[in-house]
């Protein structure tokens, strides 16, 4: 089975990144930085996503992200799916925060159960044809909307219609120019309909 190994994102100010992911939620290589100066304007076409086990975790991740200099997006707010929240980091990269869960059942932590990488496409059952046809299995797909990869990597991996993820992510559709992220997988390098670029996982 071909995985997501992590995501690397691509970043003006590495240092600075480094120490946002580490002091807004801890992440470890799950999430990776490196140097990049391409060009790069308004929705990148990509959201991360934090799954938590309560609420309490999502304010508790959602604001240590404003702490450390994220810009709230969308402020955390009970929904008929559970409760979340979006930021912004300063480097450009849109954060989900969320839980399923309506109550809290115990003290509040700072455990991430999963990082889900969900990809804006222009077509949805094309790309999803790019990701089988190279050794993903689907787990859920709702037609040309939707579509979510059984995976076993520390990273969960989706696609959404692009101008869908920019709706629910609380953000203008438009944007232009360099992804500014890589998908580490267990196979090759490719690029995909989108433009999202894998490399070999390290």
């Amino acid at each position: 089975m071909t995985n997501l190994r992590g995501v690397v994102l691509e970043v003006a100010d590495v240092a600075a990144t480094e120490l946002f992911l580490k002091e807004a939620f801890g992440l470890d290589e799950r999430v990776r930085v490196r140097e990049s100066a391409a060009e790069t304007t308004g929705f990148r076409g990509f959201t991360l996503s934090l799954t938590v086990a309560q609420p309490s975790t999502v304010t508790s991740l959602f604001e240590s992200a404003v702490e450390a200099g994220a810009t709230v997006v969308k402020p955390v707010t009970k929904s008929l799916w559970g409760y979340g929240g979006v930021v912004q980091a300063p480097d450009g990269t849109i954060w989900k925060i969320a839980t399923s869960a309506k109550k809290d059942t115990g003290p509040a932590t700072r455990d991430i159960d999963s990082v889900v990488l969900l990809l804006g496409c222009e077509d949805v059952a094309a790309s999803k044809k790019f990701y089988v046809d190279h050794g993903l299995t689907v787990a859920r797909s709702f037609g040309r909307k939707y579509v979510e990869f059984d995976t076993t990597g520390p990273v969960k991996l989706g696609l959404y219609g692009r101008k869908a993820l920019a709706k629910d992510a609380g953000v203008p559709v438009d944007g232009s120019g360099a992804h500014r992220i890589a998908l580490a997988m267990d196979e090759g390098a490719q690029v995909d309909p989108d433009g999202f670029a894998w490399e070999p996982a390290a």
